[in-house]
């Protein structure tokens, strides 16, 4: 299943803060870049995040899940609505 362009663009607006955001399609998903960087990525509707130590340690509920199949884990980020939050993963 293919991920919205509608819930990219949410998203999308959630990080506006930071000037370095930037996404790029791909197979029906989108690989979200943040200075450059991949950071994570919009997989069937779900924000997921690089496995990374920082990203752990930020956030409360640690939930791994594959993006597709044979992929590895990343990070659920399921408090897409609080701006505030998604700001603390970038930081």
């Amino acid at each position: 299943m293919a991920s919205s362009k509608e819930y990219l663009e949410f998203i999308i607006e959630q990080l506006s803060e930071f000037e370095k955001i930037k996404y790029r399609a791909m197979m029906g998903e989108y690989i979200i870049y943040y200075k450059e960087k991949v950071v994570g990525g919009i997989y069937d509707d779900r924000f997921l995040v690089k496995n990374t130590k920082s990203a752990k340690k930020y956030m409360s509920n640690v939930e791994f899940q594959l993006p597709y199949k044979g992929a590895k884990e990343m990070l659920l980020v399921d408090n897409v609505d609080d701006k505030e939050y998604l700001k603390g993963l970038f930081d």
